[in-house]
C-alpha cells in the first residue's frame, strides 16, 4: 500500500521532478491516479483526530464555480437565500491563505491538492454546516473531482454504517449541485480590470481617511495579460473538471453575461427545488404514489377541455342546469366581491349533491379563471319532540360552502 505524502510533498500542483514535454500526459495519468492516495492520507488522519462517528458532512453541498469576474461573490447571498442556507460560504482561496500560497495564486497559479482537500474536509465536518454549504472554488483539478466522488461515496458509506443505529439522523442522505457562472473572455477581463480600478480607489481612500476597511488587491486584476491568463486557466482546468462532473451530480450553468437581476432569474430558474431528487432513496419509495404538483399540472389545461366537451356532449342538461345555478345564484354575490377577490357562497341546492354536477362546477370556475373549493358541512336541525319521552329527533341539513377566489381589483386613493 502506498504511504501517505508528507505534508511537504508536491503534489498535482507541483510536480517533484519536471517532466519533459513529451511526457506530460502520463503526468497528468499519474496525478489522476494519485488522488486515492491523497485522499485515504487526509481522511485517515480526520478519523484519528476526530473519530469515525464525528465525521458529519453537509446534506447539501454547492460547488460553485466560474470564470474570474462571473460574479461568484456577488450572487452567493442570492444562491444561499435560495436554498434556505444561512452559512457563511466555505471559499477556498480564503482557506490558502499562507504566504507561499499567496504568491502561487499572486502569478496565477494554483496551490497543491493535498493542501485543498485536507483544509476543506476539516472545515466541511463543522457544526455550522451541518445543513448545507456553497463551495466557491472547488474543484479546480481533476485530482480534486476525483477527491470530490471519493468524499461521497464515503458520505452514503458513512450512512449506511450508521442507518440502523442513534447516529442515523447525522448521516443523511447527501445532495451535490455543480453551479457554474459562465461569462465570455472579454467579460471576464473587463470585469476583472473595473473590480482592480474600483478596489484601488476603495483603497486609496481608505488610506486617506482612515475610514473602512482596506481589501486585498490581486495582481491579476491590474494586468491585462494576468486577467487573460487567468480565464485561460478557468477554460482549461476549472472548466473540464466540473464539466466531468455534469453526468453524476446536479448540474446548473447559469448565464452569467446580463444585469444582477437577470442573473438571479437564471440562478432561480436553475434551481428550482425538485426534493424528489434529493430525498433518501428510502423516503423517496414511500412517497412514490403521491405525484409530485409540477408531474400534475402538465396536462391539466388539455384534460380540463376534454372534460367540458364531454359535459356538454354527453350530460348536456345536467351542464345546462349547472351553467344556469352559476350564473343566477353565484355570480351576484362573486360580482360584489370584485375588489377583493375572493367570495363565500352558501347554499343548500339540491343540485350539487350530484358528485357530477360538483365537479362541472369547479371546472366552469376553473376554465373561467377562478379558483373554486367547495365543502360540505351536515348541521343537525331539530326537527319533531316528542312530549312522553323528551326525545328531540333532528334531521340533517346539508349546506354547501363555495369558496371562490380570483385576481381582485386594486383601488389606489390619492
Amino acid at each position: 500500500m502506498a504511504k501517505p505524502l508528507p505534508d511537504s510533498a508536491p503534489t498535482s500542483a507541483a510536480p517533484a521532478v519536471p517532466a519533459p514535454a513529451a511526457g506530460q500526459g502520463k503526468h497528468q495519468d499519474l496525478e489522476i491516479k494519485d488522488a486515492q492516495v491523497i485522499f485515504d492520507a487526509v481522511w485517515r488522519d480526520l478519523e484519528d483526530e476526530f473519530g469515525r462517528d464525528q465525521l458529519r458532512f453537509p446534506k447539501e453541498i454547492i460547488l460553485l464555480g466560474g470564470a474570474p469576474g462571473a460574479g461568484k461573490g456577488t450572487n452567493t447571498a442570492f444562491i444561499l437565500k435560495a436554498r434556505g442556507l444561512t452559512c457563511e460560504p466555505v471559499v477556498v482561496s480564503a482557506l490558502l491563505d499562507s504566504p507561499e500560497a499567496r504568491r502561487i495564486k499572486d502569478a496565477g497559479h494554483m496551490v497543491g491538492d493535498r493542501e485543498v482537500i485536507r483544509l476543506l474536509l476539516r472545515r466541511l465536518i463543522e457544526p455550522t454546516y451541518r445543513d448545507g454549504c456553497i463551495l466557491d472554488g472547488f474543484p479546480r483539478t481533476e485530482v480534486q473531482v476525483e477527491c470530490l466522488k471519493l468524499l461521497v461515496d464515503r458520505m452514503h458509506a458513512l450512512r449506511r454504517e450508521f442507518y440502523h443505529t442513534p447516529l442515523r439522523a447525522h448521516f443523511r442522505h447527501p445532495t451535490i449541485h455543480i453551479m457554474v457562472l459562465f461569462v465570455d473572455e472579454k467579460t471576464s477581463v473587463e470585469r476583472q480590470l473595473k473590480r482592480g480600478l474600483e478596489i484601488r480607489a476603495h483603497n486609496e481612500d481608505v488610506r486617506r481617511t482612515g475610514l473602512g476597511e482596506l481589501l486585498e488587491e490581486r495582481p491579476t486584476d491590474y494586468d491585462l495579460d494576468l486577467a487573460k491568463r487567468r480565464y485561460r486557466i478557468f477554460k482549461e482546468q476549472t472548466w473540464d473538471a466540473l464539466q466531468s462532473l455534469r453526468e453524476i451530480f446536479h448540474y446548473h450553468l447559469v448565464n452569467a453575461q446580463g444585469s444582477l437581476a437577470e442573473v438571479e432569474h437564471n440562478i432561480l430558474r436553475e434551481l428550482q427545488y425538485q426534493s424528489s431528487l434529493e430525498l433518501d432513496p428510502r423516503t423517496h419509495d414511500l412517497l412514490r404514489p403521491i405525484p409530485v404538483a409540477s408531474d400534475l399540472v402538465v396536462h391539466a389545461r388539455q384534460q380540463l377541455v376534454k372534460r367540458l366537451d364531454e359535459y356538454a356532449f354527453e350530460h348536456t342538461d345536467l351542464l345546462a342546469r349547472v351553467v344556469d345555478f352559476i350564473a343566477r345564484k353565484v355570480m351576484p354575490i362573486v360580482q360584489r366581491h370584485a375588489i377583493s377577490g375572493i367570495a363565500s357562497v352558501n347554499t343548500e341546492d339540491q343540485l350539487l349533491e350530484d358528485p357530477l354536477a360538483l365537479a362541472m362546477l369547479i371546472d366552469l370556475f376553473s376554465e373561467r379563471g377562478y379558483h373554486a373549493a367547495v365543502d360540505l358541512h351536515r348541521i343537525e336541525v331539530p326537527d319533531t319532540f316528542d312530549v312522553a319521552t323528551g326525545k328531540i329527533s333532528c334531521r340533517v341539513k346539508k349546506v354547501f360552502r363555495l369558496s371562490i377566489r380570483f385576481q381582485g381589483s386594486e383601488i389606489r386613493r390619492g
